[in-house]
């Protein structure tokens, strides 16, 4: 009795002042109340090519859709720019892409200098080690952190905010799927191992070797992105379900492996009992190549403008935390930094963060503000496949310009002859009707808000005219593509 009674005291006096038993489990608990993350991004998935959002029956996805049920899925999610390094550049500085400089895979003069009307901004390759990247501010609130896949965003990561690098580097593109990768940072596995697979083992030996605190697991596969390389029998498979195209029944396979590898990851949490303290994020970087085999309601591609370059698929799973659900929120990639900054109460950089905060919103405390969403390419981008791109014209993807997203409403901006495209994506998602000249009260409106965006972030604006343009020659050429 008398030692139990001075032990009573003791945890008291302990507690009293500011101190805590030796067996106290606080500490722990502590590490427990910030989710550990898994951040999954895609290169290049197209919002209609997982199964849940499909326009077929094509694609086969069970993991995926299985995780949109569980989570909070979001059909008019944004990326922050049209193609693949600008939109991670985004999406790690929380920053639109006037701020950081990143507007495309360099460099920013594409397609045929005869068809330019305007010399283009110049193009940062990566974001400078001045900007503070999701993963360092992470770092400040006791994160672990791992990078597994394409980084693309200059400087090597780990010099950027990770612990842990594989396969990341300059690079924005593997040339082999399947071993030996000829890509820096990741030795080379047995002759034949698949990319995607090799990334996922990564990944799973990492977070077991970290889970005893919490940790950010960033997993930009390569995969979906070009060359189209995947297992032989998984390619049949598709070429048995109707697909006749090769390169488009590869593709349907290579997002069949993907989908295996994110269930790879999930059944992992599950058996490490940390499905419940994670939060995991499934999203794509971009738009994805539009092909035939794949019918989708929005207009364009990677590389364009229009919804079909910028809308992506994205799922936010926190069991017990997020509530399951259809989301129609308009959300873009530059919100994951502050909504991340505030659920794992990191420190706020010393930098201007562009996207919101998202995180009363996903805990369903409070819906967030109405807002508008800017994009900014005063670039060229050359043409993929004119037929299926949908371009403003057969020549470019998307010539230099901006765009806001304002409700409903969408205004596309091109710099080369001051035009205007208008969209009323509640009657019109495939972008079809133009209806600038039929309402010019809202063109005037929506162009006050882009400038005034332009002016107040600094958004380098091309006007310097190309010495090689030839109106006849870009007319021409147009004219003749248009033909075939």
């Amino acid at each position: 009795m008398k030692f139990h009674a001075l032990l009573l005291i003791l945890t008291f006096t302990l507690t009293a002042c500011g101190g805590k038993p030796a067996s106290s489990s606080l500490a722990p608990q502590d590490n427990q109340t910030k989710p550990n993350i898994i951040m999954i991004v895609i290169d290049d998935l197209g919002w209609s090519d997982v199964g849940y959002n499909q326009t077929t029956d094509l694609f086969e996805t069970p993991n995926v859709d299985a995780l949109a049920q569980q989570g909070l899925r979001f059909d008019h999610a944004y990326a922050g720019a049209a193609n693949c390094a600008p939109s991670r550049a985004v999406l790690m500085s929380g920053q639109y892409g006037p701020r950081h400089g990143v507007y495309t895979v360099s460099p920013s003069a594409r397609g045929n200098t005869k068809t330019r009307k305007l010399i283009p901004i110049k193009n940062k390759r990566g974001i400078t080690t001045d900007v503070i990247t999701l993963a360092e501010s992470l770092k400040t609130a006791g994160y672990a952190t791992g990078t597994f896949g394409k980084w693309h965003l200059g400087a090597d990561p780990d010099k950027q905010g990770f612990d842990v690098n594989v396969a990341g580097s300059h690079q924005g593109m593997t040339f082999h799927y399947f071993s030996p990768y000829n890509l820096p940072n990741i030795k080379d596995g047995p002759k034949g191992e698949y990319l995607t697979e090799r990334l996922t083992n990564e990944v799973i030996s990492w977070v077991k070797s970290t889970k005893d605190q919490p940790f950010f697991a960033y997993i930009p596969y390569y995969t979906v992105h070009t060359p189209y390389q995947a297992v032989v029998d998984k390619v049949k498979k598709y070429h048995d379900k109707g697909i006749r195209d090769k390169k488009q029944a590869t593709y349907a396979a290579m997002v069949e492996h993907m989908d295996e590898n994110v269930g790879r990851i999930l059944d992992m949490l599950e058996s490490e009992n940390l499905a419940d303290n994670t939060l995991v994020i499934f999203t794509s970087d971009n738009g994805g190549y539009r092909m035939s085999s794949f019918p989708t309601p929005l207009r364009g591609g990677k590389g364009s403008y229009y919804e079909g370059g910028l809308r992506v698929p994205l799922v936010v799973r926190w069991p017990e935390k997020i509530k399951p659900g259809l989301d129609h929120t308009r959300v873009v990639n530059a919100d994951f930094y502050p909504t991340l900054l505030t659920l794992t109460n990191a420190e706020q950089p010393k930098q201007v963060l562009d996207g919101a905060d998202l995180s009363s919103h996903l805990l369903g405390q409070e819906k967030i503000a109405e807002r508008d969403l800017f994009w900014h390419f005063p670039v060229y981008l050359q043409a993929h496949h004119a037929p299926t791109d949908q371009g403003q014209d057969p020549l470019f993807r998307t010539r230099p310009g901006s765009s806001i997203l304002s409700g409903d409403w969408k205004l596309i901006q091109y710099f080369e002859n001051n035009e205007f495209e208008l969209y009323d994506l509640s009657k019109d998602t495939s972008e079809q009707n133009n209806l600038a000249d039929q309402y010019p009260k809202k063109v005037a409106e929506l162009k006050a808000k882009l400038q005034t965006w332009q002016q107040q972030i600094g958004a380098a604006i091309p006007t310097e005219l190309n010495p090689e343009y030839d109106p006849v020659v870009n007319q021409q050429l147009i004219s003749e593509v248009k033909l075939k």
